[in-house]
């Protein structure tokens, strides 16, 4: 069975489970064929020798990105895969995993090898310190920890976290975890840019991938953040 799902021309995905305290919410790695040649890892999930395989066999890693304060857990298991590949992250994690090389401080200001493919919004006012990456063109939303989209959960305890937090069938933003957005005021702005981008699509770490019609339900998932 293939690791790699297909999420439009030139983007793929693979999910893995993650837990977080006694939740299982899983967790989502991108990759994007870059148009400057090699791929793009957003996100690593658990590198195993069978996704190894199949993400060589679409072309060579030249990038590794851990895109927020939090997903980084797996960084080191894709660093070592790809040693070649350049590792960026904010500037707060690099001195949060001062055991990671890191080759690139994440901004918004894209790489030159990225130019032509994303362009990048950093959410400020926020803990998670997320940068996420918008795709021209496929109009592909690319982000970790922006919402979250469960349609069920086999898991009891985390059926019942997402039920009591509006989420299960929603999208949106678990109430528990809305203390992040410490300014909501400056985070407001930065989430009223990002919804000028006309993105269609969205992928997300935890729960499934929003298919069609992602501008809106980010919008509706957003509108609590005032």
């Amino acid at each position: 069975m293939s690791h790699l799902i297909p999420v439009a021309e030139g983007i793929w995905c693979a999910a893995a489970p993650q837990t977080f305290i006694a939740f299982h919410i899983g967790t989502r790695m991108t990759v994007v064929r870059l148009s400057s040649g090699g791929l793009l890892l957003h996100s690593p999930v658990p590198i195993t020798a069978e996704l190894r395989a199949e993400i060589d066999a679409l072309g060579a890693v030249k990038h590794i990105v851990c895109p927020n304060l939090f997903h980084h857990l797996y960084a080191g298991q894709a660093s070592a895969a790809w040693p070649q590949a350049l590792l960026h992250g904010p500037a707060k994690l690099h001195a949060k995993r001062r055991d990671l090389v890191f080759q690139a401080v994440l901004t918004e200001q894209p790489h030159a090898d990225w130019a032509a493919d994303f362009e990048l919004l950093t959410i400020e006012g926020c803990l998670l310190g997320e940068t996420v990456f918008y795709h021209r063109q496929t109009r592909t939303l690319i982000a970790a920890d922006l919402v979250e989209n469960f349609r069920d959960a086999p898991h009891a305890p985390t059926r019942w976290y997402l039920k009591l937090g509006g989420l299960l069938g929603n999208v949106g933003w678990h109430p528990l975890l809305r203390l992040v957005y410490v300014q909501r005021r400056k985070a407001r702005a930065c989430i009223d840019r990002l919804l000028q981008w006309p993105f269609e699509r969205l992928v997300l770490a935890h729960g499934e991938v929003i298919e069609r019609d992602a501008r809106e339900q980010v919008r509706l998932g957003m509108s609590w953040l005032r």
